[in-house]
């Protein structure tokens, strides 16, 4: 009954030793040469080793959330292209599947214009 665990077992302990061994050797074999440039801040806009309850800019999480919404909206393209050899084939589908593409990425755009207009993506 438990031999037919076994390659479960071992599947979970090949993965442990994947993604744990890498860490172990960076550590042993890497170079530790800490400076001032290595540990000044970098991209979040404060110091790296300060107090971790300080206030964040309400910009960062603005440009975080436009860029997951435009991604997503973006991936919901990937359906729309793995099918289109589909759509072109179907003669009433042609002028549908493309008609519904363009409101889509029209969409996208006045989006992308309302928020570029409101100053979404302006960086002081």
């Amino acid at each position: 009954m438990l031999e037919n665990y076994f390659p479960i077992l071992m599947f979970i302990l090949v993965g442990l030793v994947i993604g744990i061994l890498p860490v172990f050797m960076g550590r042993l074999v890497a170079p530790h040469r800490p400076n001032p440039e290595k540990l000044s801040a970098y991209e979040c806009g404060f110091e790296a080793f300060e107090d971790a309850r300080m206030k964040f800019d309400v910009r960062y999480y603005l440009i975080a959330i436009i860029f997951i919404l435009f991604d997503l909206e973006i991936a919901f393209l990937f359906p729309w292209g793995a099918v289109f050899k589909d759509i072109v084939a179907s003669e009433p589908m042609k002028f549908f599947g493309f008609l519904e593409v363009v409101v889509f990425l029209a969409i996208i755009l006045v989006g992308d214009a309302y928020a570029w207009a409101k100053g979404a993506l302006d960086w002081e």
